[in-house]
């Protein structure tokens, strides 16, 4: 993606959304946000509330471009030259996120989300991503919350207080640092759950295909042997054949 990101990137997104035939992948690209996100505007589940801004009118896209871009999917939108050199704004920024007020009632859901599908995340990634406070993290963990029995788990992404990109990247950085615990602690990767590479499941197997032992040869008989064999078979032969005592003749 570009470094130079178009004014009111979500409500820029909103406009093409309604107005063009872009695809959600240019339009994340160009917005600078993810395309889930670009997808909820779609659906409505997303930027609910939120105006279109249209990028022509402010100069930041000409109607060539969008129309280039919509006829191959592959074009990447680029934003018009500004004629005024704006100087780049430091990122002061510290502490918790900013959240509406029409939105911090959805807060306690989305922590009870967080902590259900991404327990590998720290209380202090949470409240960068959602906007809360570190004891309300600790109610929602201990069920002491005063409204524990009406929440209800719900992506913060869907609900609009932090974006998919943000998510993603407290995941991968929360993945990164289990990792590199469990390396220090010498324990084994888990790997429970999870596909094994194509390098294990398509290489040949190793297994010895056994061939069945050859049975003994038998011995020889000496001629000793072979009378012997022969005399108890006859043995055999004239006791059956001799009538039992007691049977009439």
């Amino acid at each position: 993606m570009s470094d130079r990101r178009p004014l009111m990137p979500k409500a820029t997104a909103v406009w093409l959304v309604e107005n063009t035939a872009l695809s959600f992948d240019q339009i994340a690209e160009f917005c600078g946000l993810h395309p889930l996100e670009v997808k909820g505007i779609a659906d409505g589940e997303v930027a609910q509330g939120i105006k279109g801004m249209d990028p022509v009118t402010n100069g930041q896209l000409t109607r060539e471009e969008i129309a280039r871009a919509e006829k191959n999917s592959a074009h990447k939108l680029q934003l018009a030259v500004s004629k005024v050199e704006l100087p780049p704004i430091a990122q002061t920024r510290k502490g918790p996120r900013y959240t509406p007020v029409s939105r911090r009632h959805d807060r306690p859901n989305a922590v009870l989300w967080l902590l259900r599908n991404h327990p590998e995340l720290k209380d202090s990634q949470i409240m960068r991503l959602v906007g809360t406070t570190k004891p309300t993290i600790a109610q929602i963990r201990d069920r002491t919350h005063w409204n524990s029995a009406q929440l209800t788990p719900q992506d913060p992404v869907t609900l609009g207080l932090c974006s998919q990109i943000d998510l993603d990247a407290e995941v991968k950085k929360a993945a990164r640092r289990t990792e590199r615990e469990r390396k220090e602690a010498g324990e084994e990767p888990d790997r429970a759950g999870t596909l094994l590479p194509a390098s294990e499941t398509t290489a040949p197997s190793r297994a010895e295909i056994l061939t069945p032992k050859a049975s003994p040869e038998a011995a020889e008989e000496t001629p000793e042997q072979e009378q012997a064999r022969v005399f108890a078979k006859l043995k055999g032969m004239t006791s059956a054949n001799k009538p039992e005592e007691g049977e009439e003749e």
